[in-house]
């Protein structure tokens, strides 16, 4: 019997060491962390809005696109992947509407937060948070959905620390995981103090989100694991290196060079892409295409 994703992330949660997961935003980004050894990975919201439809993490990306994106990335790969749920997309249920179909999508996990929609990204200015009530509210039909079928685990976040301050995100995180929330991330704690406080008061498994040039200082991993944390995202690494290495070749071609440093080993790059083993999948069936000698 084949094990669900959300059954593999319960069973790589239930080891004590922490999970360095960094983030995907398409399915060739979620292949490369695969292939990279990395047992898990999330969608994250900031790098499907830039990737998908070249705007910012403000709330302009739909539900639908981002559970469509994220069937391509489970799709590609087997490790379990966490998706970015936002807000919800709505009241208590579209709350339940997305985590149950964020799990028909095949994530192991879907994050929920208490952002007044549209929402931004944890490290920008403009966040507003709801109500208590109503980030409760949220995290209850998260988990309803879970209860009544939905195979996935629930994620619940609270940006409160940025408006309400520390106190109130720790009381807020800790009613998440009462009302029966599997992961608990409280967005954007400023130094190494505020992160032990999170993993210290509020029981759970807890997750750091580690942002470059963010409000968060990027820890090192063991400090991390002995902060208490278990999981350490890093949801802007890759888009930023790879747009990073974009530009940079991009320059050198406006400048009339080839950057030919820069770039993958043709057959390194099909491979990465799949061609090889396509290849041999196809080589099983009758009619396989072989190669035939080029014309002298």
């Amino acid at each position: 019997m084949q094990i669900s994703p959300a059954a593999r992330l319960r069973e790589l949660l239930a080891k004590p060491q922490l999970q360095v997961m960094p983030c995907c935003f398409d399915a060739l980004s979620a292949r490369l962390i695969e292939e990279a050894g990395f047992p898990l990975s999330f969608m994250s919201g900031f790098a499907v809005s830039a990737a998908k439809i070249g705007a910012p993490d403000t709330g302009l990306i739909s539900y639908g696109e981002m559970v469509g994106q994220g069937r391509d990335i489970c799709s590609a790969v087997s490790i379990p992947v966490i998706g970015d749920g936002d807000t919800g997309y709505g009241n208590a249920l579209n709350v339940k509407r997305t985590v149950q179909g964020y799990a028909q999508a095949g994530f192991a996990a879907v994050m929920i937060e208490d952002q007044v929609a549209p929402k931004r990204c944890g490290h920008t200015k403009g966040k507003m948070v709801v109500d208590r009530e109503t980030a409760y509210s949220r995290i209850e039909a998260a988990v309803d959905a879970r209860n009544e079928g939905a195979d996935i685990m629930i994620l619940a976040r609270t940006d409160a620390r940025h408006t309400e301050g520390l106190d109130e995100a720790l009381t807020r995180a800790q009613q998440f995981g009462q009302i029966g929330a599997d992961i608990l991330f409280v967005e954007a704690p400023r130094n190494e103090e505020e992160m032990r406080r999170v993993c210290g008061e509020v029981p759970g498994i807890h997750m750091a989100n580690l942002v470059e040039g963010g409000a968060t200082p990027i820890l090192p991993p063991e400090v991390l694991q002995d902060i208490g944390y278990r999981i350490a995202a890093y949801p802007l690494t890759l888009m930023s290196a790879a747009m990073k290495a974009m530009n940079d070749a991009l320059a050198q071609m406006k400048a009339g060079r080839h950057p030919a440093s820069q770039v993958l080993e043709f057959g390194e790059l099909r491979r990465l892409v799949g061609f090889d083993a396509y290849y041999e999948a196809e080589s099983r069936y009758a009619g396989a295409r072989q190669d035939k000698p080029e014309p002298s």
